[in-house]
């Protein structure tokens, strides 16, 4: 019987694997645009340099690349925990 119920998992797997994997590039860039432009209005009201544009986008992509990291790894620990039972 377990091995009947194997081949339906593997589409929901590879569904949330591609899901996944167009979603991270669109976590990616509005990191670093949200961070960007909140650094880009702050420059215009402070009449500074682009100092806190390049900031924001910095840590927006720093953001960014937390995010990424801490859904693959909970993405990762859910598969072991499918496949381990």
């Amino acid at each position: 019987m377990p091995e009947d119920l194997e081949p339906r998992k593997r589409p929901l797997t590879s569904l949330r694997q591609l899901s996944l994997a167009m979603e991270l590039p669109f976590v990616m860039v509005a990191g670093i645009v949200i961070g960007g432009g909140i650094g880009y209005f702050l420059d215009r009201w402070l009449h500074i340099s682009p100092a806190l544009t390049l900031t924001g986008g910095a840590l927006g992509f720093a953001w960014g690349m937390w995010d990424i990291l801490r859904r693959l790894s909970r993405e990762r620990n859910q598969e072991s925990g499918r496949g381990g039972g």
